[in-house]
């Protein structure tokens, strides 16, 4: 299988005043494509600037980060962002949905950016709301959706790009156990469709669900069996 993701040695630091704080030591992992990987640890272990690095929307101190090939660390603010939009489709724990707009349009959101047509970017929204099982909510403001429904439509709007890698950060946070589990079927059906997935979480059980755990704690990396 093709890696979409290699990290070499990679050391995060963040210096306040002339002291430095190492987050992240010499990290090295690799994710290949259609791979469903969780990256497991407690808060404050550095999962969350991992994940920054891994969405670029952080860089690393030290070390090497491709993703699909391209060296992260020689482009701007500018190609960082365009690589954000192309190869990465996020979800957020807090749904990050709009509220003013209609389940469709907030999935047509990222498309927007792309520079696609407003009857292109209708219809992929459709497909992917139908992906996900919400075609017949489109209309639905937020507030008019469940918890779980509205975590359907931050992830239909995170793959409605077709982004190599979907990234999710603690997923099921913000869902009662029963909805959390229907989350997580979805992200082995997109995963059993060569969707490659990273998924952040402190849970042991969500982390489960993927099929590689890869456990951070005090900034070290370590394959963990499930």
């Amino acid at each position: 299988m093709a890696e979409v993701l290699k990290m070499q040695n990679i050391s995060k630091s963040y210096y306040m005043g002339e002291e430095a704080l190492e987050v992240l030591h010499n990290v090295n992992l690799t994710v290949n494509s259609g791979e469903f990987l969780s990256l497991l640890g407690p808060s404050g272990s550095g999962k969350s600037t991992m994940m920054n690095i891994i969405g670029c929307l952080d860089v690393p101190t030290s070390g090497k980060y491709l993703l699909s090939g391209n060296d992260i660390d020689d482009l701007d603010e500018t190609e960082l962002a365009f690589i954000r939009n192309k190869e990465i489709g996020f979800v957020f724990q807090s749904f990050q949905l709009l509220p003013r707009l209609s389940a469709l349009q907030n999935v047509e959101l990222p498309l927007i950016y792309a520079g696609l047509s407003s009857s292109e970017r209708k219809q992929r929204a459709m497909i992917m709301l139908d992906r996900v099982g919400l075609v017949d909510k489109m209309k639905n403001l937020p507030n008019q959706l469940s918890g779980g429904q509205q975590q359907r439509v931050a992830i239909a709007r995170a793959l409605v790009t077709e982004p190599t890698i979907l990234l999710a950060d603690e997923p099921t946070g913000a869902l009662d156990q029963k909805t959390g589990t229907q989350v997580m079927e979805l992200f082995e059906e997109l995963n059993h469709d060569d969707k490659t997935i990273i998924m952040i979480t402190h849970d042991i059980g969500i982390a489960r669900h993927a099929q590689r755990v890869v456990k951070i704690l005090d900034g070290y990396l370590t394959e963990q069996e499930v």
